[in-house]
């Protein structure tokens, strides 16, 4: 869960709902600029954090308050969870396995030498992103260019669930990795979004995400966390985003 503290309890936005806010953001793309196999790119996008299973596990901090996944502990060995994640990836097709498999290379690099058991997994995933792509006949850098847009996606759905536009006008970088192009994000006077440059089929759309608002600041036990999510009022969070003229 995407965790934030509000004066008067807590935010919480599931994984799964900032997965789609990232693909409603990757389908605003630019028609003529979009990676390969544009819709198999936005599958992979939705799906990316459908590991993150919000009833399974522990989700809380020792003091009894909601779990932020920046707060997680790191396993020594490789989740049974995230294998079936990357082999249910499988069903929807190669293209979106090779993107599920190279996000999860990603988030997990620094592990190589935390166990043998990382180690071989990862190698493994290496191992299959390379045939996925022989068999796709795609090339390692068309492979890359696809996997920057998906973390382009994931990055600035992130900023935004997790209430980190800047005030002010000020810019915030998104990515710099499609094509080593830089780009920012920045609030504009009338509460609207814009990134720069602007990378977007149209000159203005909006999108959203479900949050839900929990008032008790700790909770004795998953179980108690479980159910007050479960009854937790909820509302939807807009941002448009806005073409500087």
């Amino acid at each position: 869960m995407i965790v934030n503290q509000l004066p008067d309890g807590w935010e919480t936005i599931y994984h799964r709902a900032h997965a789609l806010l990232a693909a409603q953001l990757g389908g605003q793309w630019k028609r003529c600029d979009a990676p390969l196999r544009f819709y198999e790119t936005i599958a992979a996008i939705s799906h990316h954090d459908d590991l993150e299973k919000e009833w399974k596990g522990s989700h809380l901090t020792e003091v009894g308050a909601p779990l932020d996944f920046t707060l997680g502990k790191e396993s020594p060995e490789v989740s049974d969870g995230l294998k079936k994640h990357l082999d249910e990836s499988r069903y929807r097709g190669r293209w979106v396995a090779m993107l599920t498999s190279m996000h999860a290379c990603y988030l997990n690099q620094n592990k190589q030498e935390v166990s043998e058991d990382w180690r071989s997994f990862l190698k493994t995933q290496l191992r299959n992103q390379e045939q996925w792509q022989k068999d796709l006949e795609i090339t390692k850098e068309e492979a890359e260019h696809a996997y920057a847009f998906m973390q382009w996606c994931d990055r600035l759905s992130l900023i935004l669930v997790q209430r980190q536009v800047p005030e002010d006008g000020r810019a915030l970088e998104i990515t710099h990795g499609i094509d080593n192009q830089r780009y920012d994000l920045r609030c504009l006077e009338n509460g609207n979004l814009t990134v720069e440059p602007w990378s977007f089929e149209d000159d203005e759309f909006t999108v959203n995400v479900e949050a839900c608002y929990l008032s008790e600041l700790k909770y004795e036990s998953d179980d108690a966390l479980i159910d007050a999510l479960k009854q937790a009022p909820i509302k939807v969070l807009e941002w448009t985003f806005t073409r500087q003229k």
